[in-house]
């Protein structure tokens, strides 16, 4: 059973990578490919280097993540470590999709080398899942405050109803950080025991969500020009609901998923302009630190055979 329950995540991502794909597809019928290279070379440098800037925010923060969750456990490991740890973690889960699963994996291998339980790497993994969660629906209620007319870009629906979508949003995170203030009961989660965290843990959980989801969305923002971009609270909202999709459909790098969501939200910012801004962030978020993650494991597993055959 176990084996069938591994196996059906990549199915389900192919099959949201296939279906995402043929909506994509007819959605950009008639775009020449040609519009989306001009666009993608109009970026300018000053716009290029404010991109990387957001990556690097974005990656900062997912670091701090992990150090979060390891002060909730009162264990002490130095940021070198967890930060490369983290970056690698992310870098992998976010291409191949199943977040959970292929970040657990990753930090199993390397925080057991530290002495953390299996126990204890689970609570690490579930933690900084709540984290990422509590910083999407944080950000989300407020865009929502800031641009009622965000909802109207999925949905139909009348004055109200931004409202009430922004109040059950915050409605989560206000909870959480009431449990920990009040320490309510811990929460079990699969075989882990969450206890809630002190006041200040959570407090900084409600900040460094926000950071990364900012920094990310900050990538698309700055590779749109301006003369058509929608601004930045538009744009973050659109992110946030799109990148959710993404992480929920289990898709390796949340492919089609991400482009099909942001295309149908932004139908007032040219095709082209917008797909060269997503290749950006592909490129920035996804693909370069793909590649420097692989170079570090190959780094850290020769390092670790050396010192198995200098032991044997």
């Amino acid at each position: 059973m176990a084996r069938i329950r591994e196996a059906i995540w990549p199915l389900v991502g192919l099959a949201a990578v296939a279906f995402s794909s043929w909506l994509l597809y007819k959605e950009l019928r008639g775009l020449a490919l040609a519009d989306v290279v001009a666009a993608w070379e109009a970026i300018s440098a000053p716009r290029w280097g404010l991109a990387i800037l957001s990556t690097g925010l974005a990656y900062g923060a997912l670091a701090w993540y992990d150090q979060i969750a390891l002060k909730h456990l009162r264990r002490r490991l130095s940021w070198r470590f967890v930060g490369a740890v983290s970056f690698v973690t992310y870098a992998l889960s976010h291409n191949i999709g199943a977040s959970v699963v292929s970040g657990a994996v990753v930090r199993y291998r390397a925080y057991s080398t530290k002495g953390l339980t299996a126990a204890e790497i689970g609570v690490v993994v579930a933690f900084t899942s709540i984290t990422f969660t509590l910083g999407a629906l944080l950000l989300g209620g407020l865009t929502l405050v800031i641009e009622p007319a965000l909802l109207a870009r999925w949905i139909a629906a009348p004055p109200w109803a931004a409202k009430a979508a922004a109040i059950a949003l915050l409605l989560a995170p206000w909870l959480y950080m009431l449990g920990a203030l009040l320490h309510f009961r811990a929460v079990w989660i699969g075989g882990f025991r969450l206890i809630y965290p002190r006041p200040p843990i959570a407090a900084r959980q409600m900040i460094v969500g926000p950071f990364e989801l900012i920094g990310a969305a900050g990538i698309i923002y700055f590779a749109l020009p301006p003369a058509s971009n929608p601004g930045f609270v538009i744009v973050l909202g659109v992110f946030l609901a799109s990148f959710s999709a993404a992480l929920i459909s289990h898709a390796p790098g949340g492919l089609g998923v991400l482009e099909f969501t942001f295309l149908k939200a932004m139908p007032d910012v040219p095709p082209a302009e917008l797909l060269a801004a997503l290749l950006t962030f592909r490129l920035l978020y996804l693909i370069a630190p793909l590649i420097v993650s692989l170079i570090v494991v190959a780094v850290y597993e020769n390092r670790r055979l050396s010192a198995l055959r200098r032991g044997g």
